[in-house]
């Protein structure tokens, strides 16, 4: 596969597979400008639909029709686009769902579960429907949504239950939260409800936090929750702690603190101990260090060396937000298998240049990743790589039924889709 990332310009070509079922059969036209993205030779993209809000998570179903949760900016809740002419532009347009919005979104069968803050509804959208018949059940209410870390991920996962990222409320766990020398809480009692996925029944109604299982823990903020299609195995990229240097500037140089911790992809298995807050991964040495708050200076691994090790590390701050597997076959045959991953952008890695908005791909060998990973769609920030000055800013990933990827932004509210046309002529 292709290392260097190459512009494509499509100009008014075709590219892509044909339509989703129910629309025109047609090839999408990509832009121009190929959205002014940077992707590697043959692919190519459109702009869905702009301006929706702060675009969050985003799931295609299989007749095209995507649904987008959008967090409460400038007005949340969940927007359906549908394209009925075949370009691949959505010409229809529904919002609905609470005005705080959400993050995590859902399909399975006629179902749509959307994960405002504190709770996972679930809505009743026949085939052919763009927007709920009924008022939404409550699945799970009650979720704790205070401080930081408050947007729920949801997915489905083996047995077909529903998995919710609960993430962190604090930093590290100190006594004194992102205070500079403050010890960590040992035992972290927040790990009782925090810091975490469970797992819930997707039919029952009702339920609290207290209803659903722990099912891995020690894990920050998994933002990125995603499973496997082939045999539904649970997924994830978890969001490393802050501060080294600004924390524990004696033991920690700036540089340092801003590759480090690392992001870390991980397979989720039930009982599963990530080691936060006690331990933090250094992709650099490749293992887990424990945490300054618990002893550590950066050389100690501690008890870190009973918890489970992830599948592969990102540069600090890049902040995963978004993953999916791909299983189409529209793309050239090596990405099959493997995950592509929305990285939003870091905001804090001085002195060192800020890092991530972009979309990367992580090759599969097997039923295991690599262990290295490649830039697939870059430029979404423009010249001003900074989160103020970003002009777009990935976040949720998802396949269509064409093979095609569906990326989302809550910078603009762009939704953009990528497709492969084959070679250059």
């Amino acid at each position: 596969m292709r290392s260097v990332i190459t512009a494509v310009t499509c100009g008014l070509v075709l590219c892509g597979s044909a339509a989703a079922q129910g629309a025109p059969q047609r090839q999408v036209a990509c832009r121009p400008d190929n959205a002014e993205l940077k992707l590697p030779a043959g692919f190519c993209a459109l702009i869905v639909a702009d301006s929706i809000g702060q675009a969050r998570q985003v799931a295609v179903r299989p007749n095209g029709d995507v649904f987008v949760a959008v967090s409460g900016r400038s007005g949340g809740g969940v927007v359906a686009l549908r394209d009925t002419t075949g370009d691949g532009i959505a010409d229809v347009r529904e919002r609905f769902g609470p005005g705080a919005g959400g993050n995590g979104i859902a399909v399975k069968g006629d179902w749509l579960y959307f994960a405002p803050n504190d709770a996972v509804v679930r809505y009743s959208i026949p085939a052919g429907a763009l927007k709920p018949t009924a008022p939404p059940d409550t699945i799970v209410a009650g979720l704790p949504a205070s401080r930081g870390h408050v947007a729920k991920s949801i997915a489905f996962g083996s047995g077909g239950a529903l998995y919710v990222n609960i993430g962190s409320q604090t930093n590290s766990c100190q006594e004194q939260d992102r205070q500079e020398g403050s010890p960590g809480r040992d035992p972290c009692t927040e790990l009782e409800t925090r810091g975490g996925i469970w797992g819930f029944d997707p039919d029952r109604k009702q339920q609290t936090e207290a209803d659903g299982k722990r099912y891995a823990t020690g894990l920050r903020n998994t933002v990125a929750l995603f499973s496997r299609p082939s045999d539904n195995q649970l997924f994830g990229l978890v969001h490393g702690r802050d501060g080294l240097f600004q924390q524990w500037g004696k033991l920690f140089t700036a540089e340092q603190s801003a590759e480090l911790p690392a992001e870390i992809f991980v397979h989720l298995d039930e009982g599963d101990d990530y080691g936060w807050p006690y331990c933090y991964y250094d992709h650099q040495q490749g293992k887990k260090m424990l945490n300054p708050e618990y002893g550590g200076d950066g050389k100690q691994t501690g008890r870190c060396e009973q918890k489970k090790a992830p599948l592969m590390g990102f540069p600090g701050h890049w902040a995963p937000n978004g993953g999916t597997f791909y299983t189409g076959s529209q793309f050239p045959a090596p990405y099959r298998g493997g995950v592509f991953v929305a990285f939003h952008g870091s905001w804090n890695r001085e002195p060192l240049a800020q890092q991530g908005y972009k979309v990367v791909f992580i090759p599969f060998e097997g039923a295991k990743p690599t262990g290295k990973y490649e830039t697939f769609a870059d430029g979404f920030a423009g010249t001003n790589v900074t989160p103020r000055g970003a002009l777009h800013r990935p976040v949720g990933v998802a396949q269509g039924p064409d093979g095609s990827l569906y990326v989302t932004d809550d910078q603009a509210g762009r939704i953009y889709r990528i497709v492969y046309r084959g070679a250059t002529r």
